[in-house]
Formats: C-alpha cells, sequence, structure tokens
C-alpha cells in the first residue's frame, strides 16, 4: 500500500517513536496518546480489518498478541493494560491497516 502512513512507517519513510520492531511487527508510540502510555503495535503484512485474515495473516496476529504481554510491561504497564482493535469507521478506525493499541500506565475507566 503505497499511501497508507502504517507501511510508511515500516519501511522508515516517516518517523516514529519505536519501542519494539522485530521482522513481523513494529511497536512505537501513539501521536495523539489517549492513556499515559498508548503503544500501537503493527504487522508488517498490510490489511485492513480483522474480517480479512486468512491462515497466514491469522498466524501474525497470534504472534503479536504473543508479544503484547511483554513490551506492555516493558513500557510502563506492570499494573495492567487494554488492548483496543478499532474496525471500521464507525468505531473509529483512521488508518485502515490492522492495529493494535495498547494502553495503560494508568488506572483506565470506561
Amino acid at each position: 500500500m503505497t499511501d497508507c502512513i502504517f507501511c510508511k512507517i515500516i519501511k522508515g519513510e516517516i518517523s516514529s517513536a519505536k519501542v519494539y520492531e522485530d521482522d513481523k511487527m513494529l511497536v512505537f508510540k501513539d501521536i495523539e496518546p489517549k492513556a499515559k502510555v498508548h503503544l500501537l503495535a503493527i504487522g508488517k503484512q498490510h490489511f485492513k480489518l480483522l474480517s480479512e485474515m486468512d491462515g497466514e495473516r491469522a498466524e501474525l496476529v497470534k504472534y503479536m498478541l504473543m508479544k503484547i504481554p511483554r513490551i506492555a510491561e516493558e513500557n510502563g504497564c506492570k499494573n495492567g493494560y487494554r488492548l483496543v482493535i478499532n474496525q471500521g469507521d464507525d468505531a473509529g478506525q483512521t488508518v485502515f491497516h490492522l492495529h493494535i493499541h495498547i494502553l495503560g500506565g494508568q488506572q483506565l475507566g470506561w
């Protein structure tokens, strides 16, 4: 995707405050944080919605979910965190590259 901001971040065309990166995923600080800790975890394979998952993409999401606990704890979420995956316009998804919000570092209300 040539116009996807997250794909551009993955390629290094746009800078980000990276906190973790490997060959499958990247985690960086959200530029408009909604909590003391607000990270975005993105897979390096572009797809928009969970409904677009196939077996390979499901393995990527599984991999990310297995990595997130350690990444969250190392970044100030020792007492817990919330994961959010917005899906579509009505949910407030603004970047159409599947991503997982990691929110914590404070007590979160509903």
